[in-house]
């Protein structure tokens, strides 16, 4: 019972540290954020695990984090303001030529970012050709460039 308890409160701590690290932490997979990663694995294998190292104590847990990834996916679709605090929403950080300087801020995001994604989604190479750039919720930018030619 304590292994459940451990990894209760262990996946409950991890949300709350990547929730409030933010989106764009996760979906810029970096070196540096590769080997936080990895240390933050291994932490949290010897803390959920402590002297128990059997296979009946793995599948447990196993169990447990699976248990709660499917209360919570159930909990979102049923309280969307849950899904919005877990999730986040997508925001618009540049819209008609205009950067959301606030929001850019506090996503850890910059021109270099919005331009990178420019380039590898649309091809597009100037921030007058994009309309908007989008955060979404999963820390990606997405580009919606300008119409170029007259629709009919």
């Amino acid at each position: 019972m304590e292994s459940v308890i451990r990894g209760l409160l262990l996946y409950t701590f991890l949300l709350l540290v990547f929730r409030l690290a933010g989106k764009r932490t996760l979906a810029q997979s970096t070196n540096f954020e590769l080997v936080l990663l990895l240390i933050i694995s291994e932490t949290t294998q010897q803390a959920m695990v402590d002297e128990d190292h059997s296979i009946t104590n793995g599948l447990l847990l196993i169990l447990t984090l699976m248990a709660c990834t499917i209360s919570l996916s159930l909990l979102k679709q049923r309280y969307r303001t849950l899904e919005k605090w877990l999730d986040d929403v997508p925001l618009v950080i540049f819209e008609n030529g205009h950067m959301h300087k606030d929001r850019m801020d506090k996503l850890r995001v910059d021109e270099g970012d919005i331009l990178a994604a420019a380039r590898q989604h649309q091809g597009l190479q100037n921030l007058d050709e994009i309309k908007y750039a989008v955060v979404e919720r999963n820390g990606k930018i997405a580009i919606i460039p300008k119409r170029t030619g007259k629709s009919g």
